[in-house]
């Protein structure tokens, strides 16, 4: 997960300064220290962490501060406060123009970064809002970079222009802002090329699309594990070219972020979106404060909610809650929730975002996409009949099951026995928290 590290040493630090009753100033020095070496180690940039820490100290060492009631959680609002101030405090929307006029978004960034990927990324989110993309192809040193822009515009249900490799980037720019204008399209998004390096071929051939076309904003992707070298990156495309966003992509890997604290701080240009997988969906806009929320691991229920809804079929949902009720939740419904999970990027990502989980995770034997296979597979084995009513499962049709999934007799019954205990476990929830005469009285509905 994102920030894993990080988060870790920066829950450590806040657990030792809610134990103590009253704080000194050397306290919040020491504990201020080792939140310091914390984010150094996370890559972030040391002049950023200098005048974060300085920012955090001067308000923590305050008379309203020391003389309060809990000083422990006062310094652990001013780090959060402050780390928001960090990344930007609001959130910054992608710029479009009324969708009776063409919006441009040139895509900028080195080879490896996502930018391809990134660029099918936003054109599916901006489909999804009632706008007409068309995704340009400008790579044309890479023709697999074509390919794949095609491949993954087909599969978000957007248009490619291509032209191959024959022809310059800016003709072939131009040529599509013709194509868009014949056929409604109220977004162009450019993907360019990359280098492994910054050089000045590659900078001037950005120069002349921006020259030559009508720019609205240019988008910088970015690689979070790359660290320092993205914020160093993100400061020579702006000087030279100029950016008006920036993407970080590679975040829901181990890695170290800084560049996600560094980069508002140090370019005074905003993060835009960042990159939580390689599924096409897995895109978030950038909130400073559910990232700060998150880094300092107390969850990002928010977040959660949305992609819930994304996720959850709401007609779905009520059939759902329905068959809880009357207990005839059944191993097909099992297989919906598993899926559902799934969408919303796994098991560990949703309990990360759970205020008072996310710091419970850190060795927990939660279930791995392998495990996940296992119990699909046994489901799959079993007849229409058998998944719609578990208590038909006698030991001769576990014994078919197993043979018929591959697996152990014991993982059969031990699924069986999960599932005979969640079901009442359910059935119990849509009594407290739906009938009319549970202990909420109605107030509450099932989260799903």
């Amino acid at each position: 997960m994102a920030f894993e590290s990080l988060s870790d040493k920066l829950q450590n630090v806040f657990k030792n300064l809610r134990s103590k009753g009253r704080l000194t100033e050397a306290d919040v020095k020491a504990a201020l220290k080792e939140v310091k070496m914390a984010l150094l180690e996370a890559d972030v940039s040391f002049k950023v962490v200098k005048q974060f820490i300085s920012s955090v100290q001067e308000r923590a060492v305050g008379q309203d501060v020391m003389t309060s009631l809990t000083p422990g959680q006062m310094v652990i609002k001013i780090v959060n406060e402050e780390m928001i101030k960090l990344m930007g405090s609001e959130t910054t929307e992608l710029k479009l123009k009324p969708s009776n006029e063409i919006t441009v978004i040139m895509m900028m960034g080195l080879q490896g970064a996502g930018k391809t990927t990134t660029a099918a990324k936003i054109a599916g989110k901006l489909k999804a809002k009632g706008r007409k993309p068309l995704l340009v192809a400008c790579d044309i040193y890479r023709p697999a970079a074509i390919e794949q822009l095609k491949v993954n515009g087909e599969k978000q249900g957007v248009p490619v222009f291509a032209m191959g490799t024959g022809h310059t980037p800016v003709n072939i720019a131009k040529a599509a802002m013709e194509h868009a204008k014949s056929n409604d399209n109220n977004v162009v998004i450019i993907d360019t090329a990359g280098r492994l390096h910054i050089d000045e071929e590659l900078m001037n051939e950005l120069v002349e699309i921006r020259d030559n076309i009508d720019i609205t904003q240019t988008l910088l992707v970015v690689d979070a594990m790359t660290g320092q070298d993205a914020v160093n990156v993100a400061s020579t495309f702006d000087e030279k070219i100029g950016i008006d966003g920036v993407i970080v992509t590679k975040l829901d890997g181990d890695t170290r972020g800084g560049a996600a604290l560094s980069i508002r701080s140090v370019t005074g240009k905003p993060i835009l979106y960042v990159g939580m997988g390689e599924k096409l969906s897995d895109l978030e806009q950038f909130f400073p404060e559910r990232m700060a929320s998150r880094i300092l691991g107390m969850g990002d229920v928010l977040t959660l909610i949305e992609k819930a809804e994304a996720a959850v079929d709401a007609e779905k949902a009520k059939e759902m809650e329905k068959k809880i009720k009357k207990a005839e939740f059944g191993f097909d419904d099992y297989l919906e929730s598993m899926q559902q999970i799934k969408n919303m990027g796994g098991l560990a990502d949703v309990m990360s975002m759970i205020p008072g989980l996310s710091g419970q995770l850190k060795g927990a034997a939660l279930p791995d996409e392998k495990q996940m296979g296992r119990v699909e597979a046994i489901i799959y084995s079993m007849t229409p009949t058998e998944r719609s009513n578990p208590s038909v499962l006698n030991p001769s049709r576990k014994n078919r099951i197993a043979k018929g999934a591959g697996v152990d007799i014991a993982e059969v019954n031990r699924l069986v026995k999960q599932f005979e205990q969640s079901r009442k476990m359910m059935k119990q929830m849509g009594g407290m928290m739906s009938g009319k005469k549970g202990r909420f009285g109605g107030r509450f509905k099932l989260p799903f």
